[in-house]
This record gives C-alpha cells, structure tokens and sequence, in this order.
C-alpha cells in the first residue's frame, strides 16, 4: 500500500509513500522505547542545543520545505514559508525556556523538604492533520523533546511529504535514533499503535469526530490525551469599534489558509447599529481576494485540500443560502481541475442555518446582526465547540467583560486570533481538552511527582 499526495490545484499525483508494515511499525516502538532510556537523561542544555539546530536547518530550507505544504495541501507560498519560519520559532522557544518551566517547585509539608518536580512520561504519539503539517508537529514535538520524551508522530496520509520531510531536518540536526520519527500509516492502523503499552501519552489534532474516537481508545488504556478539535470562533465587532482594523483582521482569520483553521472567525457577529456599513467593508475585503495559484507571491487563497471537504463546504453553503442567507461574494465551484472554492461572504445569516451551527472549515463568512452586546455573547456561546473567539470594541473594559463570558479556550481583544509558542492554546467544550504551547503546554507530557524527605 502507498500512502499518495496529490495536489490539490490540479489533482495530479506529487508524492508516493510506501505504507509502514506492521514490522516497520514495530521497530519504531522499539527504537522509541531505546531511545528514551538515554535521551531522558541527557541536559536540557543538550537537548536545547539539538532543537535550536532544528530552527536553523528549518530557516536555511524555508523555500524547499514551503514548496512541501504548497505541493501536497495547496498552501500559499507566502504562507508556507511564515509557517515554517514559525515553526523555527517555536522549537527556539522551548530551547529557551524549557528549563526554567520545569524546575522543581519547593512546597511547604511536614517534611523537611517536599516539592514537586517535573519528569517525562515516555514516547508520546503526536496524531495530526493535514492543515499546518509542520506547525501542528512542532507543538507536540518541542515541548515533549525537551521535557525529556521521545516522539512518534503519524500525520495524515495524504501529506507523506511533509511528515518525512521534518524526519529528515530531524536527522539532519543530529538526533539519536529513535528520538523522533514519523509513522507512515493509514488513519485506521494508528488505532493499535495508541494501544501499545510503550506509547505512554497522546496528542490529536483534527475532527471533533477523530477526536472523540482518540479520546475513546486512549481512555480505555488509561493514558492522558490532549484534544485539539473542531471551533466554530465567535468575531464579535461592537458598535464603537475601529471598523477598518476590524474588518482587516476579520478577512485575514477567515481566509487565511483557504480558511482551512481551527481557530478561524467564523461566525461575525455584529451590532445593528453598525451592520450595514462593516458589511459593505467585509463585502470590499474579500471581493479583493486573489485566488489562484498557490506558487504565486501575489496569490491570498488558493485551493482547499481534498475535494470531499471541497464539496462538503459547498453543500454547507447551499444549504445556508437555501434556509435564507445572502450570498454576497462567491459561493459557487469553479468549473476547472483542482479543489477550488472561492471566498465567499454570507451575510443574514441566522442561528438556525447551517453555516451558524455547523463548523465551515474552509473560505466561507457567515455575517449574523445581533442587537447589542448582550445578544452577541449569547450567539457566541450557542455553539457545541468552545475554542477561541475575539472582540472588537474601543472600550476596553467592556471588551474584557465580553471576552470573559465567552465560553472558549482563548480570545483575542482588538486583534487576531492565533497560536504562539509563549502562550496556551486550547478548547473547552466539544473542541477539546488539555492544552499546547506556553508552559501549559509543557507540563501536559509530564509526571507530576510529588517528593517528600525527613531524615
């Protein structure tokens, strides 16, 4: 079997990978397993010293890496090389500041001497998806690198050439053997793998369904699970708000990545006050929208990954414009090769309609009119995912009171929603659990131990 990349702007055929045997599999456990008897016990300073070499290689290669991403997933240039320029940040980061993250904690007891240190589980299995290949790989493999574990990562199979790509930069930084590698594997053959008594922990990124999947196996082995899943972002723009800044960083969120984000806005909701005229700005913004060829400088979307999301996003639309909706821009297929769906801006559009229940996860707006602050929160939170949302308003105080009621994981004020190796990122609700990033993040993979001593 092969795992194949195709890609998406005209369907041809990139990429073959040969499928992981099950003895191939095997062996990697196994070297996993070697691997951390004695990458545990090496410095921080040393482990720091191989991931920082990781960022290097990461930056000297940016333009073969990005071509990567835009090869198998349709991912802009422009974007692909801020991806791995990210990425690079990202292995920096906890290079850094691992060290100091986790450092024992001294607690008062009745010992002489109790505190809490911080040690690492074992190898942890990184399951991710196809939208940010290396993004997604550095969040679960920096922090759990340097906390001592080692890392399986099995990405999904129609992106082979990124998930070996990394494993080569990995190679290339000197890490032992074992330390990191990829699984390359259909999606129904991971399912043993998290069983393996050796996989101590797990980390997913994808489908709230694949999640509640992962969720459900790991539970049944006893093993901790971190759940990044699916969002549907509340973008609140109140009626005194800088509506230009909003509107810029609206678009930008939505459309970002062919709209291919967790933690896009995509539900805008807006004061009635306002309504007409921030739609008629929306309405300027995407109109102005290049899509087109990934390769090109001046492309801002290009296609989406697979066709079955394609057409998945294209029904989603229909039937919203059918249940009422105003199709402002876009929201037609293309009549051409590829996975094509161009910007499209919803506006009307109401909670019972299917782009406001369901996630859209592609370059879709649905615009909603709320009558006040109130109504705004209330629509923001009628949702079953909780992953982050944002608001805009030039009144601080009032932001932050809205912003603390959202029900989600993060929210940004007066700016754009988005992930940073210095802070957690997360979702409550059917989004998910645990956190990545910051030194949140960090501690996910350890073991919390407690120590006690009197002599």
């Amino acid at each position: 079997k092969m795992l194949r990349a195709t890609n998406p702007k005209d369907d041809t055929v990139v990429r073959e990978v040969p499928v992981d045997a099950a003895a191939v599999v095997e062996a990697k456990l196994s070297k996993a397993m070697t691997a951390y008897q004695s990458w545990r016990k090496l410095s921080y300073s040393d482990r720091a010293t191989l991931l920082r070499k990781v960022a290097a290689l990461m930056r000297e290669d940016s333009d073969n890496l990005g071509k990567l991403l835009t090869d198998e997933m349709g991912k802009p240039v422009r974007e692909a090389k801020g991806e791995v320029a990210k990425c690079a940040g990202c292995y920096e980061y906890y290079a850094d500041n691992a060290e100091k993250f986790l450092a024992p904690q001294s607690l008062e007891s009745d010992a002489e001497r109790s505190w809490v240190q911080y040690s690492p589980l074992g190898p942890i299995l990184g399951i991710l998806p196809w939208n940010a290949p290396f993004w997604l790989f550095a969040r679960v493999a920096a922090p759990a690198l340097m906390a001592g574990n080692v890392v399986l990562i099995k990405h999904d199979p129609n992106v082979p050439g990124c998930a070996t790509g990394m494993a080569e930069v990995f190679h290339k930084a000197g890490f032992p053997e074992g330390v990191l590698q990829v699984l390359l594997l259909e999606t129904p053959a991971v399912e043993p793998v998290i069983r393996d008594r050796r996989v101590r922990a797990v980390s997913f990124t994808g489908s709230t369904r694949g999640g509640a999947a992962v969720a459900s196996i790991a539970a049944s082995e006893i093993k901790p699970a971190v759940l990044e899943l699916g969002g549907s972002d509340p973008c609140i723009v109140c009626a005194d708000a800088d509506l230009d800044r909003a509107a810029d960083t609206a678009v930008l969120s939505r459309f970002i990545n062919a709209g291919q984000s967790c933690i896009a806005a995509k539900r805008i909701l807006v004061e009635e006050s306002i309504y007409d005229d921030f739609v008629q700005r929306l309405k300027t913004r995407v109109e102005a929208l290049k899509m087109g060829d990934p390769v090109l400088e001046t492309t801002d979307c290009g296609p989406m990954a697979r066709h079955d999301l394609r057409d998945q996003l294209a029904a989603q639309v229909a039937a919203t414009i059918k249940e009422g909706a105003k199709c402002l821009v876009g929201g037609a297929v293309p009549e051409q090769k590829g996975c094509w769906y161009p910007p499209t801006l919803l506006i009307d559009v109401t909670p019972a309609m299917t782009a406001f229940r369901e996630e859209t996860f592609g370059p879709v707006m649905a615009v909603v009119k709320v009558k006040d602050t109130e109504q705004a929160v209330e629509l923001g939170n009628d949702t079953e995912y909780g992953l982050a949302g944002s608001v805009w308003s030039s009144d601080i105080t009032k932001a932050e009171a809205i912003a603390e009621r959202l029900e989600c994981g993060q929210v940004a004020i007066n700016g754009i929603v988005k992930t940073d190796p210095r802070l957690p990122s997360g979702g409550i609700k059917r989004s998910g659990y645990g956190r990545e990033l910051g030194p949140q993040g960090l501690l996910e993979f350890v073991n919390t131990k407690q120590m006690w001593v009197k002599r």
